[in-house]
């Protein structure tokens, strides 16, 4: 048994955790801030301290920097209903045990503090405060996920990221590089996904003049150009058989052969792989190699998916709104209503957190300014992650006949025109370049899609610029 001290502004929760814990055994110090704590730390004995974050005058980060300054310091378990991973990595690094995202069970504190109390000391480097956040949430699958994040980044082990298209592989790659030593050198992604396999190697690791068709000069490969800092190897689970035997080559020794060359240098790249593919059973069905998971999932880590954090949605709505106003040259985006937010909590998501941007913009864009029901509603039917192939061109009730038919005359399109899928993404396209003035960084932007690949379709549809003005 041990004496805790409970540190928070909120009463209910203060008194709430407090008999809890004195309920299992423990004696329990109660304080409204961190000043009245600092003040009962000289005067008391403490062996664990659980704080909230955020509260008037100084914050919890504040008040366990403080701590750790202390000879012989307690141990300090942060609590917060506004977990991001910036504050993650800043408690993780100033020396916490642990990071708890509110509403949390009773139980789980009390784990966590008979954790803390026999658990052995461990030095813990106090570090730079880490950068800007670039995930929003605030839900306690996504804290887990920022403690993961702070734990590896020290560390120059191979990280393999598991998780639904569109939930944030590569923030959480993104993240992984700005925590880590390597912060300072260069982080490149490559789409292994969107890359032919004949081209993947030269993408990788190189060519040198001459090694291939149209390979006029010699080009250094991702592997080279981050040397010195992280790789992320985005869609591992679509390379080939053949190309995961060259790739397990390199994560061996480290050694890079440029495609045409006889000279071999070594770089120093950090290793992030993602999927949205389950790999373990990839491995089952022999068509992952084994020994290259194993060499990838150093450590794992899981990105949960929009619908197991709806908690969420509101943050990233109001996210999402300020970008959006910024792209429409506005000051502000009034909020959408409790009618909208409840509809977007009971959505799915199955293209997560893109999807939701996606209808973010589309809302705003058809209801001139607002996130309304009824655009919220028309951008979540338009919007389906599925291959396009499968979508259905016209929905089932005749609302949604409605609504399809309002949305072909939008773009010109009419029922004899819908002989084929690719009339129909012609015609889109189109649309969406009138509309930006041909503007094909802001078409692709529009569309979802990578720049160079609307510049492929605008070629094979044979578009010119004269459809478009």
């Amino acid at each position: 048994m041990a004496q805790v001290l409970v540190v928070d502004d909120d009463a209910g929760i203060r008194e709430s955790a407090a008999l809890a814990l004195e309920k299992v055994g423990h004696r329990v110090l109660r304080a409204s801030d961190a000043a009245s704590a600092m003040q009962l730390l000289r005067d008391r004995r403490v062996d664990v301290v659980v704080s909230d974050i955020y509260m008037p005058g100084d914050d919890g980060i504040a008040l366990l920097q403080a701590i750790a300054a202390r000879k012989d310091p307690p141990r300090v378990i942060l609590m917060t209903a506004r977990g991001t991973i910036e504050t993650t990595a800043l408690a993780q690094r100033a020396g916490a045990f642990d990071y708890l995202a509110k509403p949390f069970e009773l139980s789980e504190l009390i784990d966590r503090v008979r954790a803390a109390v026999t658990r052995s000391d461990a030095a813990i480097e106090e570090g730079e405060a880490a950068p800007p956040s670039r995930m929003i949430g605030s839900h306690r699958v996504m804290v887990e996920m920022y403690k993961a994040i702070a734990r590896v980044a020290p560390l120059l082990v191979p990280v393999l990221i598991q998780g639904e298209s569109g939930s944030g592989k590569e923030l959480v790659a993104q993240s992984i590089h700005d925590l880590s030593d390597r912060a300072s050198g260069p982080f490149l992604a490559l789409n292994c996904g969107a890359i032919p396999d004949t081209l993947l190697e030269a993408e990788l690791f190189g060519a040198t003049r001459g090694a291939f068709t149209d390979a006029r000069a010699d080009r250094r490969g991702a592997l080279s150009r981050a040397d010195g800092g992280t790789l992320l190897l985005d869609e591992i689970g679509d390379i080939s058989p053949a190309f995961q035997v060259k790739l397990l080559r390199f994560l061996q020794d480290g050694v890079v052969t440029p495609l045409g060359s006889e000279k071999s240098h070594r770089v120093s790249v950090r290793i992030v792989a993602a999927t949205h593919r389950d790999i373990r059973a990839l491995v089952s069905e022999g068509k992952f190699r084994e020994d290259l998971y194993y060499r990838l999932a150093a450590y794992e880590i899981r990105v949960p998916p929009l619908r197991e954090r709806a908690s969420d949605i509101p943050l990233l709505v109001a996210h999402f709104r300020r970008a959006v106003a910024t792209e429409m040259h506005r000051d502000a985006i009034p909020g959408p209503s409790q009618a909208v937010l409840d509809l977007f909590a009971s959505h799915p998501w199955r293209g997560n957190v893109r999807e939701l941007e996606q209808v973010i913009r589309r809302a705003v864009i058809d209801s001139g300014g607002l996130v309304d029901a009824d655009a919220a509603s028309r951008a979540m039917r338009d919007i389906d992650p599925a291959p396009v192939e499968r979508r259905p061109l016209r929905p089932p009730d005749s609302r949604d006949d409605s609504a399809a038919e309002g949305g072909r005359r939008s773009i010109g399109l009419g029922e004899s025109d819908l002989a084929s899928l690719d009339d129909a993404e012609r015609k889109h396209i189109i649309a969406v370049l009138k509309a930006t003035c041909g503007n094909q960084t802001q078409a692709a932007f529009i569309l979802g899609i990578e720049r160079k690949t609307l510049a492929r379709k605008i070629k094979r549809f044979e578009i010119t610029t004269e459809e478009t003005s």
